[in-house]
Formats: C-alpha cells, structure tokens, sequence
C-alpha cells in the first residue's frame, strides 16, 4: 500500500527526514509518534505530495507528486490544524465530494452522527466554526468516501466523549479494507487504537513495532466510581466525559469508548488520592451481540 524509501527531506541546512524506510500495507493501523519536531508532519506531507524529497515515495505504486489526482483520490486526510477556509460548510462538502466522485449526502450523514448538523450550518463559513465542529466536519469528509487510505493528525483531539466513541466505531468500519496512519505526539491518545507503533526521533525512525490487536474499535465500558470525599473539580472532569453523579457526590457512573480507557485512566490519575473504587466492565449490548454470534 505504502512505501517509503530512503526518503531525505531538507529545509535549507537542516535536514528534516534522514534516511526513512517503511512498508504499510492494508490493515495496518499505525500510531506515528514522536516529539514536536521529530519529523512525523514532514513525513505525512511527502506522503500526500505536499512536499519534494529525496528517495521514493509510492501509494499502490504510484508516485504522491507525479499522479496526484489519482493518490489523494484514494486518501482521507484529518488535519491537525483546520484550514482556515472561508467556504461556507455546504459548498465545502460538496467541494470535497466531486473530488472524490463521492456523494456528498454520505458526508453529511457522517457528521450527523457524530453530533454536527451540516444542513443547519451549510450557509456558515468554514472558518467562523468551533474548534469541534471543524473537526467533525473534516472527520465526516475524510470517512463519508470510499478511501483505502486514512491519515489522521491528532484526529480526536476536539472531541466530546460521545463524538469520539462514534468515529472509533467508523474506523472499525474500515479497519479491514483500509490502512490507518494516525498521527500523535502522545502515544496514550491512540495506542488501542493501532496494531503497530512506528516512533520517530530527530528524523529518524527508532521504533517500529507490532502491538496486541486486542481493542475492539466499536466496544464500549460501562464504569463506576467511587470516592473518598466529593470534589467539584472532580466532577467538573468526570462530567466532561458525561458521567452522572449520585445525590452523595462520591458515587459516579457512565460510558467510555473502549479505545478511550487508557487516555481515561490517565485523566483519573490526576484524583488518585480521591478514588475509593472503580469498576470497569464491558457494557451489557456489547455481551449480549457476543453471545448471539
């Protein structure tokens, strides 16, 4: 699907990428990370044909930069930064739909579920949306097509809990037929997402690594917490994550995403000393489709 070879990228004196080899194939969900400056945008970049450099880049066997038409047709991209587009959201879509031969409705529906009405907002600037709903809105274009290839940069890093539970189930949709390449300067934010870590340092590639597949993409759990004393800034976070309290103040339950439970686990450690007791099981649905199949 994707290979890089010996790739060398410079800026001026200072060379950013030095010596880059990876294969991806389809199926592979990688977690690219590193530091700020450790190469991973400059990579993604030489992928998608923004940028020249030395080596070789192919997409299916197609060079980014001399068939690009026919490598971004193939690409969803999600941005770290949103573009600061003035077109308003409903020519935007319809914009990025002829792109791809793709129909827009799709896109719209995308967005739908992840909690961005489209048709209410479709006369609104891009630009003069919320930071989330951005998000959602590049989400929805980057998965409402058929693409085979997925980069993602800090792809949730907006996202309610709810809107994150349902773009890990779209990328359960894919997982199979597509690969995943999902940017990250933390690797707690997408390592249950990923079946393989690929971790840059000063332009090189210092770890590349399979990882138990063992996170179901779609999964939910159901969590119950206990504590100490109430604290209001501790309800203030738990109820972010759309957690309800009980009349005592010390007794919490909701929902995470099954991916979200190490990125949860370290906001909880933040009130470590607070926690009585925590329960933390798969949500009953969940059980029950298993137990069908």
């Amino acid at each position: 699907m994707i290979q890089f070879e010996n790739i060398v990228k410079r800026f001026r004196r200072n060379e950013v990428l030095k010596g880059v080899n990876l294969t991806i194939d389809r199926g592979h969900r990688v977690a690219l990370v590193g530091s700020n400056g450790a190469g991973k945008t400059t990579l993604i970049r030489c992928l998608l044909g923004e940028y020249t450099c030395d080596g070789r880049v192919l997409v299916d066997g197609m060079d980014p930069r001399k068939q690009r038409r026919e490598v971004l047709s193939k690409v969803g991209f999600v941005p770290q930064l949103p573009p600061p587009l003035r077109m308003p959201v409903g020519q935007l879509i319809r914009f990025a739909a002829s792109l791809c031969e793709s129909d827009p409705a799709r896109m719209r529906d995308v967005a739908q579920k992840l909690g961005f009405d489209a048709e209410q907002f479709r006369h609104q600037p891009f630009v003069k949306l919320s930071g989330g709903q951005k998000q959602k809105l590049l989400i929805a274009i980057a998965l409402g097509r058929e693409s085979e290839l997925l980069v993602m940069d800090e792809p949730a890093a907006n996202l309610d809990p709810d809107a994150r539970h349902i773009f890990f189930q779209l990328l359960a949709e894919k997982q199979e037929r597509a690969a995943m390449l999902i940017s990250s300067h933390r690797l707690d934010e997408v390592a249950t997402l990923v079946n393989r870590v690929i971790e840059m340092d000063q332009g090189k590639v210092v770890l590349d690594d399979r990882v138990a597949d063992l996170v179901e993409l779609s999964s939910r759990l159901r969590c119950r917490l206990r504590l100490i004393q109430p604290e209001e800034a501790f309800a203030k976070t738990i109820g972010e994550w759309g957690f309800l309290g009980a009349a005592d103040g010390v007794t919490w339950e909701g929902y995470i995403a099954g991916p979200d439970r190490l990125r949860f686990l370290g906001v909880l450690s933040r009130y470590a000393a607070l926690l009585a007791g925590m329960e933390m099981e798969e949500a009953e649905e969940q059980v029950a489709a298993a137990n069908v199949s």
